[in-house]
Formats: C-alpha cells, structure tokens, sequence
C-alpha cells in the first residue's frame, strides 16, 4: 500500500467507529495531525487534493524548468503571411465566396484581359497630389473596372500570401454568407463587364470581352417539305453541356450539336409552305473565341424533390482539344489547349467548396488555387487524384482509367481553353504607375504590421521571462503556515460515509434475514426486484461517490473547483444510479407489472433507507399508475386482434409459414412455369408476427421495391438468385401469391418465367424476369458491396485472444459484462465496447453500470439477436465498433481496455495474416466487418486498474506507438 494511502486510513480509522453526531474536536485534530501535517513538512510526493498545504503537484515542474519561449505568446509569426518567393497570391473566402475567389483567378491568368483591364482610364487621378498620393486618404474604387484593376495589381505585386476581395465582392452586393451559382455567376459577371467596357474609346479595351469569350453559332432549321433552311444567329460566352448519360467531352459536345426532329405538336411553321412541317433543327458553330469556356452542367433540377442537385459522374477530357469537326467553316486552326479546370467538391448542390486548378501562361506550370492557399503542381501536370477523392459518393461507379494527356472527374464543372495557335507571351504584363503606386502604400502597410508584430511578441517572450524568475524566486521563499483545523461539516460527511461503508456488510446480511420473513398486514414496501438483487454494489458504489467528494471539496481550497457543466453532468450519471428506479413506469408512478417487483417489511426498508435515502417509495396500499392500466386494456385488445389476424394468415399460407413445400430455382418444378418473388425480409417478419402476434406488429405490404433499382429494374440475375442472392429472396407458388395479394398490399409484382425457344427437339428452356434486370445498377450494386466492406464508418469485428496457439475460455475482462443474473451467452453478446464510450477512459477497471429497467432489457435483447445471426460469438471473444479509416493504433487501445493487454504487448493477426503497421487503417489491413481478429500477448497485464495508472502516468506510451 502506498505511504500516503496508508496515512489517509490511519488518519480516518476513527471514524469507522464513532457516530456523526460524536465527532469532537479531538477527532478532527487527530485527523489532521496523522493526514495533513507531512505535507507541510514534504514528506509526500504527489499531490494532496484535500490537504490546502501540499505545495507538491502543483504545476511547480513547468515553472521551475526550461520554458520554451514561444509558450509565453500566442502571435504568429508574421511572415508566415508573407508571399513566397516565385508563388502567387490568393485570396480570403469572406464566409461563402470561393466560387467568386476562383473566377478571379482564372480571369487574373488571362493575359489579355488583364492587359486592357489596366488600360482602363481610372478615377486614382483624384487622390494624386504631385508625384504621390495622399497618405491620409485611403483608394476606394469607382467602378467594377476599377476594382478589378485594383484587385489585379495586388495579386499580381502584393508582398503578402493573400489579399482581401471585400471591396469587389460589396461592389457586386453579392451575400457572403450564402453560396450562389457559380455559374450564373461567371454569366452575369461577363454580361456585366462587357456592359461597363462598352463605353471605353480604345478599341483594345472596349472589345476585350468579345474577343477573349465570345464566338458565334446559329440555330439552323430545315423543312422536311421544301427544304428551306431558316437560321437564327446567337452570340455566346460558353458553352452549357449536359453531361447526363455521357462519360467523354466529346460525346457532350456532339449532342450539343446533334440534330434535333420537330414532329407532331413541336412541328416547325414552314413560312414557305405556310403551314406546319416536319422539320429537323440543329445548332452549328459559325466561329469560336481565343478562350472558349465549357460549363459541364452538373447542377440540374430535379423534378421529383423540386430542388437542384448535383451529379456526381466521372466526365473525361483531354488536354488538347480539336474543334474542327464541329464547326461549320473547315480550314482554319481550332485546336485548344486546357488552361483551367474549375472544380467543385461536394455532394449537394447547395453546398460544398470551390477551387480551380489554372496553368500559368508564362511558365506551362500548373497552381491549385483554394482561397488563401496556391500549390504548385510538380512536373508542370494537371493532378486531379487528390480532389476526386476527397467526396466519396456511394452512388458512383469507380473511377475510370485516364490515359496519357486525358483526365476525368466527377467534380469539375467548368472547362477552360485557350486556342493553340495564340503566340505563347514573352514578357509580363506591366502594372500602371499610378496602380503600382497603391499596391506599394499596402505593401508598406504590411511590413509595418509585420515589425509591429514582431516588436508585440518580443515584448511577450521578456514580460514571461521575468514572470518566470519571478514564480521560481516565490516558490523558494514557500511553504505556506499550518492549518490548525479541517471543516467540521466535512469531517462529519466523511465519518457518516465511512461508518456506513463498515457497517454494509453486516447490513447486508441483516436485510437478507428480513427478506425471509413474511411481510404481515400493509406495513410493507414495493421494492424492484433488480435492485434487490444489487443492492450492496450500488450502496458501495454511491458511498465511494460520495467519499470522493468529500476529498474533492477540501481540494477546492487548494484551487481545483468543479465547473458547472462538470456538476450537471456528475448529477445526472447520479440520477441513472438511483435505487428503486426499476419499478418506475414512464409516467413516474408505480409500475403495474407485479413480477418486476416484491414486498418487503417496513424494517427492512429502513435499512435500505440509510444508504439510499432518496429512492422512490412505495408502500403496499400504494395503488400502480392509472395510466399504464389504460394502456394495458388497449394492448389487450390489440392482442387479441393480432392473434385473430396471425391465424387467419397462417391458415391462408400454411407451406409458407412452415417453410415447407418450398420451390427452387437451380431445380424448377415440372408443375408450372411461373414464380413469384418477395423479399426474404418480408417473409422473416411475417413469420415473426404470426409467430409471437403479441409482440410484433402485422406486416401490412410486401414491400417488392426493396428488389428493384429506381429505374424499376430487377436488381438480382437469374444465375445470383441461385447462389449468393438466395437469401435474400423467397419464391412463391402462383396460389400462393394469389392469397398474398388478398392479404397484403403489393407495390410491385415480380416473376420469373419459364419459356421453350427454337423449333429443335428437345427444345431450349430460357428463364425471364419481369420486370427485366437493370445491368447498369447492378453492376452498381456489386462495386457498392465491395466499396462498404472498404469504407463503413461503424461497423462490429471480433478479437479473440489466444495462448499458445489455442483458445482462451476464460474471460479476460469480466467488468466489462452485463449483470451477474444474465446467463453466459447474454454475457457474451454483450454490446460492442466503445458504444457507450467511443473514448475509451473508463475508470479504475469499470464501466458504470447502466439503469435498470425491463424497456432497456427488451430492446438489448433484439440487438443481441441481430448480431448472432451474423456472427456466433464464443468465450473469450470481445465485440468492437470499429470504422475503416481507424488506424491499428485506435485498435490497439481498444484492445487494451478490453483485454488488459498493453498494444505493446499485442500480436494480431487476420486470416493468417501479421497486423503490424500501426499508422495503416484498417480499410487498408483488410479488416471488413464481422472480422474475427486473433489476438496473442507477450506479457498480459491482469490487472486493469494497474493498466490506467500506466496510462495517466506515461502518455508517451500510446502516442509513441507510430
């Protein structure tokens, strides 16, 4: 026993003996002489939370040593905001505005228009006094022009890493909070810019917009009659592709311009023949811009839920593109090269985050472009990888193969190309003076701010050296005086605790006695029979409570107080441990079920009462709750109408209940050429309700849709239902299915027929579904099966521990079971540890244990019954709840909670195969659900509460694992 342990008992051994009410001031000086008094004389070496002496633990050790200086500020470093060398600048997302951020981007890269934009003719004039510019006036921008003026000489010269785009974004009135279409949004922006540019004199400037982003096609219409062609010519600044049912760029662009047929109502009005024609209508592309811009439309509504949606399909693309098949006039240099792929993560169309990948003119490199953040691309490639995985979609086929200057992507949605033939810029674009000369005023206002900084964090790092040498020389001239007496009121507390704790036992046996005798007249006391049952754990469980807030509220005087979200939380784990809850109905009343509970005498109850004197109480004449005796007349009647319902049912399908007479695909039989299909889980639940009527619900539909696709198609191949699929679908005879329509309601009718093909004797036999399968969900389902067992998120795997190569029988760690009065198998189907704990700190080798109750018991019990009919557990095996991207380590610290086996003790093994990297998930080791890991210890530690000290003592330990 530790030194300080056995001066605690001494100091208390007093209190065993002596009633609260014969505490005298004798006691409490003898307590504080044996327990307090070595504290202030450092005999102790750890801290003391109830003695306000102790000057041991206090945190003197962080005072004491070497202090790293950047612990006595909390600025960063300023020129972690600086730009770096030969990088570009970004820009701040002001809540929801990185689609706008990376439009910036991709329009800052294009040479052209950043070369007529500083061509502009600018208001700056105005703030100009000589040869500088007012240094108490700050530049506000005029015009949209203006502003991006501004914004383009800073990206482009800024000396810091990003630049604010608040004023643009309040130019526009754009909401930063909330996310708009980005692609309305390069529209209207484009639309507006050509407006504002129209008014400029040079023509360099003033025709910018058309020439960078504009070209022509014209909507052609032929009469099917006469053959007159009538067109209708339109300027466009991108093209909008649907990309639905596509995988290829290309195919998008050729239905872009695929032929269309006018017939029936949608006829054409032939003004030749005056009247209405058949006709064929098709859009042809008359010229196309030095940048052609490509919008995927990947933000579609949906007609069914009346909102937008976005779909989440791979479209591949090359990095050069050949135009010249789709334009009208043959001959001339359409080859395009890809500049800008705009992408967008997530899976919703109403959120998600913005980003561009745009390649710098000048040097062929490629930029990822995420608000503050730029990142170079190494080997001047386009790199998509990394941004495709990010938003795993379970609705997505895998990821198809790219070759060589191709990619795909399930995220982008805007294409940027430039024409190939444009001559490659050799020299930068040049800022304008008066330009250059604000972006050096917010330059110098950087590097102040950056001095400032760092003159703030040095004036930190002295003030917390001389407090430093100030607590060291404090701390020398220390102790504190002698406290000549404790609190009374708590000293009492403590002996009333501790007198209780000594005197359990012989209670115990005491109520034992009393419960043999008979209760007479009505002087008895309804207890729960579960609380009976573990009477004298909760009693000393609630007194260790209470004897550890005793220590903790004298620690208080030596400054560790509860907050208030602690208290709240340690009251309420109190009200789950109250006694007697057991025979609370949900009304608070008494219950009405008399088998949960028992009589006991008044003595008998007054015992009890010592120890938990805030239990319900409930004497014999106490009547049960009023409203639980109505609900139990309703579900008496409900009973009986389920059990004339089951009968009816089992009478009507006497082969089906009974799993009789049953027909089988692999051996059709002779008697007819049609089955029927219902799911296996319909007939599962049916059986059970008919079965057990009272405690199941009636299943009222079969419920046929769970089989098929959204298309409407089957799900399952002739060849699968005969194999691996079979469980999960039940065949019906044709009379039988004639019953099931009579009884239940029937969303869909599925069947598989039997036909003869060919004239040849004998003839072939041909089997066909209807409705028909769906190959494209299908295969869908498959790569999604094989995708969840890589990726759940909670999921039950199974550890066994081995010795020697056999089998442990016994449990390794009995605390972490149910009740004592569950029989083995309920122990071992316990729940998965780290359900109730998804941390694991558990504390001195128990869990709490949970509130009793016959609602609880039920519905555990279903749980217990789902899982073994997965898995059959066997002694010695513990059930976890795991998830894919968890690394080995996370296991490994399960493990030791449930076994008591340090994870540097741990040999684990799956299917034969050694489990040793530690950082590697186990998504990546292999692990699926409903794994059975082997797992062998070198040295096991038997003892938990050891295991916990080893833990808060060393925290080094697990996290040096990796």
């Amino acid at each position: 026993m530790a030194p300080r342990l056995q001066l605690e008992k001494a100091a208390w051994r007093w209190a065993e003996t002596v009633r609260p009410e014969e505490v005298s001031q004798e006691h409490i000086e003898t307590a504080y002489r044996i327990w307090l008094e070595p504290c202030i004389r450092g005999v102790c070496r750890r801290n003391c939370k109830g003695n306000p002496n102790c000057l041991v633990g206090i945190g003197e050790h962080i005072w004491l040593g070497e202090i790293d200086e950047n612990s006595f500020h909390n600025i960063d470093d300023p020129n972690c905001e600086r730009r770096k060398k030969n990088s570009f600048v970004g820009l701040t997302n002001l809540g929801a505005t990185c689609y706008v951020n990376t439009f910036l981007q991709v329009w800052f890269l294009n040479l052209e228009l950043r070369q007529a934009l500083y061509l502009c003719p600018s208001t700056c004039s105005d703030y100009v006094l000589g040869d500088g510019i007012q240094e108490e006036k700050d530049y506000e921008p005029q015009t949209i022009c203006e502003h991006l003026q501004y914004l383009f000489a800073l990206l482009q010269n800024s000396n810091r890493r990003y630049i604010d785009p608040s004023g643009f974004v309040k130019a526009l009135g754009l909401d930063t909070g909330q996310q708009q279409d980005a692609q309305e949004f390069s529209k209207l922006f484009m639309s507006l810019l050509e407006d504002t540019l129209s008014k400029q004199k040079n023509p360099d400037v003033r025709n910018i917009v058309q020439q960078q982003f504009c070209g022509e096609y014209a909507y052609v219409t032929v009469c099917n009659q006469c053959g007159r062609e009538s067109k209708l010519l339109s300027k466009f600044y991108e093209l909008e592709l649907n990309i639905q049912g596509h995988k290829q760029l290309t195919d998008c662009i050729s239905e872009f311009l695929k032929e269309e047929k006018l017939e029936g109502d949608n006829r054409y009005f032939c003004e030749n023949c005056q009247s209405k024609q058949n006709a064929t209508r098709k859009i042809r592309l008359l010229s196309l811009p030095c940048t052609l811009n490509l919008q995927l439309m990947r933000f579609v509504f949906d007609r069914q839920t009346g909102h937008k949606k976005k779909l989440n399909t791979y479209i591949g693309f090359s990095e050069i593109l050949d135009m010249e098949p789709y334009v009208e006039h043959k001959g001339g240099s359409y080859v395009y090269e890809l500049s800008a792929v705009l992408i967008h993560r997530g899976v919703s169309a109403y959120s998600g985050h913005y980003i561009a990948h745009v390649k710098d003119p000048q040097s062929g490199e490629w930029y990822k472009f995420n608000d503050e953040d730029i990142e170079k691309m190494e080997g001047k490639k386009l790199q998509l990888g990394i941004e495709e995985d990010l938003e795993p979609s379970k609705s997505q086929t895998r990821k198809p193969k790219c070759g060589k200057g191709t990619h795909c992507s399930r995220n982008a949605y805007m294409l940027v190309y430039r024409l190939q033939t444009q001559e490659k810029p050799n020299t930068a674009v040049q800022v304008p003076a008066f330009l250059q000369e604000l972006v050096d005023r917010d330059n110098s206002k950087f590097e102040e701010w950056c001095i400032e900084m760092a003159e703030m964090r040095k004036q930190s790092v002295d003030k917390g050296k001389a407090k430093h040498e100030e607590v060291k020389e404090l701390y020398q001239r220390l102790p504190a005086g002698a406290v000549k007496a404790l609190c009374k009121e708590c000293v009492v507390e403590r002996c009333r605790v501790l007198r209780l704790k000594n005197q359990l036992n012989e209670d115990y046996k005491t109520v034992n006695n009393l419960l043999k005798a008979a209760v007479k007249g009505n002087d008895g006391f309804w207890v729960g029979k579960s609380s009976l049952r573990s009477w004298r754990q909760l009693a000393l469980e609630q007194l260790d409570e209470q004897d550890g807030d005793a220590e903790q509220s004298n620690g208080k005087m030596n400054g560790s107080t509860l907050n208030k979200d602690e208290s709240k939380e340690e009251r309420k784990e109190e009200e789950e441990l109250n006694f007697n809850e057991d025979i609370l109905c949900p009304h608070g009343e008494l219950c009405i079920s008399e088998n949960e509970r028992r009589l006991v005498s008044k003595e008998a109850w007054s015992k009890l009462q010592q120890y938990f004197p805030k239990a319900p109480e409930f004497p014999s004449y106490k009547e049960c709750c009023s409203q639980c005796k109505i609900l139990e007349r309703e579900g008496e009647e409900n009973e009986a109408l389920h059990k004339m319902i089951a009968n009816e049912q089992k009478t009507s399908l006497p082969n089906l209940f009974q799993d009789k007479n049953r027909p089988c695909l692999s051996n059709w039989p002779e008697d007819t050429d049609v089955l029927y299909i219902v799911s296996q889980f319909f007939v599962e639940e049916w059986r059970k309700f008919v079965r057990k009527p009272t405690r199941c619900s009636p299943v009222s539909s079969v419920g046929n849709s769970a089989l098929l696709c959204p298309h409407g198609g089957l799900m399952f191949t002739f060849a699968s239902m005969t194999k691996e699929d079979s469980k999960l679908i039940a065949l019906i005879w044709p009379s039988e299915w004639q019953m099931i329509q009579k009884l239940f309601v029937v969303d869909h009718v599925i069947k598989i027929m039997r036909i003869e093909v060919g004239d040849v004797n004998p003839s072939e036999t041909q089997y066909i579904s209807e409705p028909k399968l769906c190959p494209e969900c299908r295969e869908g389902l498959l790569c999604q099966q094989q995708r969840d067992l890589r990726e759940y998120t909670q999921a039950t795997i199974y550890v066994h521990k081995v010795v020697d190569n056999k089998k442990v029988m016994k449990d390794s760690a009995p605390e972490l079971n149910v009740s004592s009065s569950e029989t083995e198998e309920d122990k071992e189907e316990a729940k998965p540890d780290g359900e109730k704990d998804p941390d694991f700190n558990q504390s001195n080798g128990g869990t709490k244990r949970q509130k009793i109750s016959h609602q609880n018991y039920i519905a555990y019990q279903k749980q217990v019954i789902r899982r073994s009919m997965r898995h059959r557990k066997v002694r010695g095996e513990k059930a976890l709840l795991v998830s894919a991207n968890q690394t080995l380590k996370e296991l490994k610290i399960q493990i030791m909670h449930a076994f008591s086996v340090a994870p540097f003790d741990q040999n684990l093994s799956i299917d034969g195969k050694i489990l040793s990297d530690d950082c590697a998930t186990l998504g990546t080791l292999g692990v699926i659900p409903e794994s059975v890991i082997l797992l062998k210890a070198d040295e096991p530690i038997a003892d938990y509460a050891a295991m916990d000290d080893v833990m808060q003592g060393k925290d080094e330990f697990v996290l040096g694992i990796c």
